[in-house]
């Protein structure tokens, strides 16, 4: 095959504090591009984010080591998200493919998912471990549980089959992620990706993948996972409210509303036994249900208060979303009919 007729595939690796494992880590992705050469062509975008060991100064090493890398440094460590969208734009491939580089899944992944893209023309093409033949090895415990649940989560929230949202071992449609307009700048990078592929309504697909820790502990304690969790969390938490807002709004409400009705129909049933108990006034057996019962009526007419909020709240940010949506697919749209070059415009000038 023509070396000019083979797809130029953008292989981005962040990197944040890998001084450990960065150099034998590169040095075995690059083997293993090396096999591929016969169908692709690659460039390698090593994005330094912010390292406070070694990292910076292996990558120059890096660099000059092989023709093929490109070395992005950023002067202070800057979050996952910000790698991926300085990554994106600096980017040429035709498909994109982001990559741990700790190796918690092979290498052999990047030829996977290549083949998947091209053969499935998709925009997205997720590796998953928590799907029908995906594996996990070797992963602590707690790690995995809140990686399971949370992507289990995200799962409902998104209306989807997709099994898992957060990881970042991905190929792109390399002209359609240069398009995105992405904000995160940490790992909810991740599934707001996968959300703006939704709106655009690109082809999304998933393939069976191994999640290997195996060459993390044997590094020892400096390799251990650095995952927050209570940021991480937090971050899941937001990102299921992006992807469907109103239903974290309006289920509850609609819950509340139930108790509501439950709590307020017994009121009602005290307030008729009141007036059959004896000639009274409206306002009189009022007050007696107020004398005998407040707590209740006041639980009543406070989750009553609440629940009609929400459930207005829930309906205003299906709205809302909407009309994001919209706007998002719209201006994306624009970007891409004024990057498109336009029929009948007159040449340069020599």
């Amino acid at each position: 095959m023509n070396p000019a007729s083979r797809p130029l595939v953008s292989l981005v690796l962040p990197a944040f504090n890998e001084a450990g494992v960065l150099e034998s880590n590169v040095a075995d992705i690059m083997a293993y591009l090396s096999g591929l050469e016969d169908r692709y062509r690659f460039e390698v975008l090593l994005i330094n984010d912010g390292s406070r060991d070694d990292s910076g100064r292996i990558g120059e090493l890096l660099r000059a080591r092989y023709a093929n890398l490109r070395l992005i440094h950023h002067p202070k460590n800057f979050g996952l998200g910000q790698a991926f969208k300085t990554a994106f734009a600096a980017s040429r491939g035709d498909y994109v493919i982001t990559y741990d580089v700790d190796l918690s899944y092979a290498p052999e992944h990047i030829g996977a998912l290549l083949e998947a893209i091209v053969r499935e023309r998709a925009k997205l093409v997720l590796a998953s471990a928590y799907m029908p033949g995906g594996r996990v090895t070797n992963v602590p415990w707690k790690r995995r549980v809140l990686s399971q649940w949370g992507n289990r989560f995200l799962r409902f929230f998104a209306r989807g089959h997709l099994s898992t949202l957060t990881c970042m071992v991905r190929a792109y449609d390399g002209p359609f992620v240069r398009r995105l307009f992405l904000r995160s700048t940490g790992m909810d990078i991740m599934p707001e990706l996968v959300q703006k592929t939704m709106i655009l309504n690109g082809r999304i697909v998933e393939i069976p993948a191994h999640l290997d820790w195996s060459l993390q502990l044997a590094a020892g304690p400096a390799r251990s996972s650095s995952m927050r969790v209570l940021r991480h969390i937090a971050s899941t938490l937001v990102s299921g409210f992006i992807f469907r807002p109103f239903v974290m709004l309006l289920l509850p409400g609609l819950l509340l509303m139930a108790f509501s009705l439950y709590v307020n129909f017994w009121v009602a049933v005290e307030f008729v036994n009141a007036l059959q108990a004896g000639p009274m006034a409206l306002h009189e057996a009022a007050m007696v249900i107020y004398r005998d019962h407040p707590q209740t009526l006041f639980i009543g007419v406070l989750s009553l208060v609440l629940a009609i909020q929400l459930v207005s709240l829930g309906a205003v940010s299906l709205q809302n979303m909407r009309y994001f949506n919209d706007a998002y697919y719209m201006g994306v749209e624009l970007r891409r009919a004024l990057e498109r070059p336009q029929c009948g415009a007159p040449a340069d000038p020599e």
